[in-house]
């Protein structure tokens, strides 16, 4: 037999079970995110939850008073700026913050979502977009809304995000050096496959395209946003004959690691070299020298983010929207103008 169409909401898990030829128990165990099923048997029962149109009910009195914060990857000061912002909204509404790791901003980890299940918070905040259809009905017919904060790729209509304008800071952060007068300006970019990092780029050319500087994809030198990408990186662009003058770096952890090829090849910020990062993470005014950077609103975009995952819990049916909040730049002393 199968399942007649009923109204959104409405499907019981009797009628699931009785149609999935399982038990209620094993209904209760897919549902609740526990083990003990077959990946056939589970495969089967989600679909049906979704086709029926189910969702759990009675969800605002048994759901824990938990907000689940999902990283790729819990390792940097950026991390901290997150988490301090929906701990913060978090707090305002009698509510806790758990932290889960999901594997690699390309990879998530394949159980990654049975945790989210089990636990039922009120909502969840993603910090990668690509999730997929299966784990997007999963969340939908548990009643658990979720965000995606910082997108690593463009996220799809039905995905609420909150973001920031990268291609608006990276075009200030290659602005800058061009006022200053740079001419040969290296970059050093975050992974391409990702959205921030292609738009921090695009930023990039259109700044030099606006002087009528060639761009030089030989000055373009791309890794992950860590230090020592950034140590790499920049030992490769500094020992040209032809180094570059300055180098814009995709993440302040990024022109960490430029400091340090500089200081290895002999060459002082901003002296030999200028230096602009992005984020504005809080160590970047206890470089030495102070580093200029894209103060990207961390905080604020995280205390957003939580505001909208609220907001979604309270209205299941709110417009889902993509908020992109602006940067600036901070300009301090990691940049100066060229030796002539």
């Amino acid at each position: 037999m199968t399942l007649q169409k009923v109204s959104p909401g409405r499907a019981t898990l009797a009628e699931i079970a009785r149609d999935a030829s399982v038990s209620m128990s094993t209904v209760s165990k897919v549902l609740n995110g526990r083990a003990g099923v077959s990946d056939a048997v589970r495969e089967r029962i989600e679909g049906l939850l979704h086709s029926a149109g189910y969702s759990r009910r009675g969800t605002a009195h048994e759901q824990g008073k938990l907000i689940e914060l999902v990283f790729d990857n819990i390792d940097s000061e950026w991390s901290l700026q997150i988490i301090r912002g929906v701990e913060s909204v978090a707090r305002e509404n009698g509510l806790s913050v758990i932290l889960t790791e999901s594997g690699g901003h390309l990879s998530l980890a394949p159980d990654w979502i049975d945790g989210i299940l089990r636990r039922r918070p009120v909502g969840v905040i993603l910090l990668f977009s690509n999730l997929s259809i299966d784990h997007k009905r999963q969340l939908a017919t548990r009643n658990i809304p979720f965000v995606v904060l910082d997108p690593a790729g463009d996220p799809d209509p039905d995905v609420a995000s909150v973001g920031s304008a990268n291609w608006s800071g990276g075009l200030a952060a290659t602005r800058h050096l061009v006022e200053l007068g740079h001419r040969r300006i290296a970059m050093v970019s975050g992974p391409l496959a990702m959205l921030c990092s292609r738009a921090r780029l695009s930023g990039y050319r259109a700044a030099l395209e606006e002087a009528g500087i060639p761009l030089d994809p030989t000055l373009v030198d791309a890794g992950e946003f860590h230090y020592e990408d950034g140590v790499a990186a920049g030992t490769r662009l500094l020992s040209r004959a032809d180094r570059p003058t300055a180098i814009f770096a995709g993440n302040d952890l990024q022109a960490f690691g430029v400091y340090e090829a500089a200081r290895m090849l002999g060459l002082v910020v901003p002296d030999d070299v200028s230096v602009v990062g992005y984020d504005d993470v809080p160590s970047a005014s206890w470089m030495g020298p102070k580093l200029t950077t894209v103060h990207q609103p961390l905080i604020e975009m995280a205390e957003q983010a939580t505001r909208l995952v609220l907001a979604l819990r309270d209205d299941p049916h709110r417009k889902l929207v993509r908020i992109d909040l602006a940067t600036s730049l901070v300009v301090r002393a990691s940049t100066a103008s060229p030796r002539s």
